[in-house]
């Protein structure tokens, strides 16, 4: 694992005017976090309180590096976070979805071991916050697959459960600020490159959905337009998981960071005080089912 010195593991969040997720997301971080592993936040300028919060964590030596400052949009905040990462490996965070952080270990560990894979996918869970006991499960395994095989030159995925080895930024790019669909692209990309991409069969995210988590949906024009560029650019025939279906699953749809009101349950006939006992429910049973279900790892490159 290398030196007491060594960070193998970068924890990055990007975040604004979200505090009731982000407290929620980064207690159970913190009480995770290994000590060759560091934890990086970049609050977009919150005014919500996310600011005072953050900087008490880290004048208290509880995160390793924070900033907050305006961000352009929300790929222009993860990119800052990724540049900012010392660990030899980067672990995306979203402040409003639910980790294991067991199989992200055995992800690095993997990594680790493997210093030629670039990325880690894996399988993914999700769920909506008014509903969060209907907990669905996705996998990309056969569009992988069909990739890995070289039937197809490309294939998409979600970046919510994306492992990233920061070295492979050289070749693979941050992610591209003009695109609101920004990991749709950023999968594209990465896999027209042939960049060394493992599967893990395991879950180490769980994503949740409300009312104010998806930006995209806001200008369903962009939506498509963009997409259509994306897919003529990097030859992606479509493989059952089209923009329409994105926001259904978004697990392949960039999060609203950029809130226009503080309160983050508009529509939603849900009590804030009722979002840490949903989430304390949500991790149990990501665990539970992690435990039940041994993942395993298929590279790429037989």
């Amino acid at each position: 694992m290398g030196s007491l010195n060594t960070i193998n593991l970068s924890y990055v969040i990007a975040t604004r005017n979200r505090l009731p997720f982000l407290k929620i997301t980064l207690e159970k971080l913190i009480a995770e976090v290994q000590p060759d592993e560091e934890i990086v936040v970049v609050d977009g300028n919150s005014t919500d309180g996310t600011k005072e919060y953050l900087q008490d964590l880290f004048k208290a030596g509880i995160i390793h590096q924070y900033l907050s400052e305006p961000d352009k949009n929300q790929a222009h905040g993860w990119n800052k976070a990724f540049l900012m990462a010392k660990g030899t490996i980067i672990k995306k965070v979203i402040d409003d979805d639910v980790f294991c952080y067991n199989a992200i270990r055995k992800c690095k560990t993997y990594m680790l071991e493997h210093t030629d894979i670039d990325v880690i996918i894996s399988n993914d869970l999700g769920c909506s916050l008014k509903n969060y006991k209907n907990v669905q499960k996705f996998t990309r395994l056969p569009q992988f697959e069909k990739w890995r095989s070289g039937i197809t030159p490309t294939f998409t995925f979600g970046d919510v459960h994306m492992l990233v080895r920061k070295s492979a930024l050289a070749y693979i790019g941050l992610y591209n600020t003009s695109f609101v669909l920004m990991d749709w692209e950023y999968s594209l990309r990465i896999s027209q490159s042939k960049a060394n991409i493992c599967y893990y069969t395991g879950y180490n995210a769980l994503s949740v959905s409300h009312p104010q988590s998806v930006s995209s949906l806001k200008n369903n024009k962009l939506i498509t337009d963009q997409g259509k560029k994306a897919a003529i650019f990097y030859d992606y025939a479509g493989d059952g998981a089209e923009i329409s279906l994105w926001s259904k699953i978004k697990i392949f749809i960039g999060k609203r960071i950029y809130s226009a009101k503080d309160a983050p349950f508009v529509g939603y006939d849900i009590d804030q005080s009722e979002i840490p006992a949903i989430y304390h429910y949500l991790y149990n049973y990501i665990d539970h089912l992690n435990n039940k279900e041994e993942g395993v790892f298929i590279e790429s490159r037989k």
